[in-house]
């Protein structure tokens, strides 16, 4: 069982990059055999979750999955399952299991899927962890601690793809050619990495609010080399930002220091520049949003957007 206290406020807080640069009918309907918690003051845990210490043995730094299966994976034992990977694993983990519930209480309109959550390193904060492994270069935002450690998001993709993905697909019933990536933030910026250099690691991927200011829009750059140089570009894209994530002098409610809209926008235009006949490719502004409060809204479009049950063969 994944046990954690849930600090989202605190979690939202990593996930934006701070110190860096109902009726009671609808819930008894909801919540059938909702698992009962241990009390005498012991840690709330997340229901029919594991966790498991999958390390990487170039680094030699310890990392862990959390895992959380679909309602019908022990009934339905011939079936195979789409997996999402969630980067920012304390706080996207436990969030993404509840979304993907709720969305199907009255009916489905996501496929079930199983939910891999990809840890911190062990004995390290949220802040260190990500931007050294989410981040594709070592020129990091200015005002970082001088002894931060950025620009390893190569090796990290290395980890994800030499060590977790085969981890789960010799334990778990997946389909390994329906992998989901989905990040926020910084954890946008490696998916977008991947996304460019290696886009069949998955089918699917939802960007949040990415840093795509990050190194003078060294991943925007990326991405027009990538049109010079390629004829296609295999995969299925969900990239949403928040609506108050730019700069916009005098209205308090625009807060960001960097123009977040815009750059995605730039990034939505030229990855379609080249009508690529293989990206299926979505980008949301998405309203009365700025860069801590987007997220649970932007995951749930982007599996609505990437699951959706649908009649016949899936595009």
């Amino acid at each position: 069982m994944l046990k954690q206290f849930l600090f989202i406020g605190v979690c939202a807080c990593v996930l934006a990059g701070c110190t860096d640069g109902s009726t009671g009918q609808a819930q008894a309907k909801e919540m059938p055999g909702a698992a009962e918690q241990r009390g005498d003051g012991l840690p709330y845990e997340i229901s029919d979750s594991e966790v498991w210490d999958v390390p990487d043995p170039v680094s030699q730094r310890g990392y862990q999955v959390f895992v959380a299966l679909p309602p019908s994976y022990r009934t339905q034992p011939e079936r195979r399952y789409p997996v999402i990977y969630a980067t920012d694993a304390d706080y996207a983990f436990p969030l993404l299991k509840q979304i993907g519930r709720r969305l199907n209480v009255e009916g489905p309109k996501i496929e079930e899927f199983i939910l891999i959550g990809l840890s911190y390193a062990k004995e390290e904060g949220g802040m260190e962890s990500r931007r050294r492994d989410y981040t594709p270069t070592e020129n990091g935002p200015a005002g970082s601690p001088k002894e931060a450690l950025h620009g390893q998001g190569k090796a990290y993709q290395t980890y994800v793809r030499d060590q977790v993905l085969p981890f789960v697909a010799q334990r778990y019933r997946t389909d390994e050619k329906r992998g989901i990536l989905l990040g926020h933030s910084y954890g946008s910026l490696l998916g977008m990495q991947i996304l460019l250099s290696e886009p069949g690691l998955f089918d699917g991927y939802i960007l949040g609010s990415p840093s795509f200011w990050y190194d003078r829009h060294y991943m925007i750059n990326q991405a027009r080399a990538y049109t010079t140089s390629h004829d296609d570009l295999p995969a299925r894209v969900y990239m949403y930002v928040g609506e108050y994530e730019e700069t916009r002098p005098g209205d308090a409610r625009f807060s960001q220091s960097a123009n977040m809209v815009t750059d995605t926008k730039n990034m939505d235009q030229i990855l379609r520049s080249r009508q690529y006949r293989s990206l299926h490719l979505q980008t949301e502004v998405l309203n009365d949003e700025d860069h801590v409060s987007v997220a649970p809204r932007g995951f749930t479009l982007g599996l609505k957007y990437l699951l959706p049950v649908i009649a016949g063969p899936r595009q």
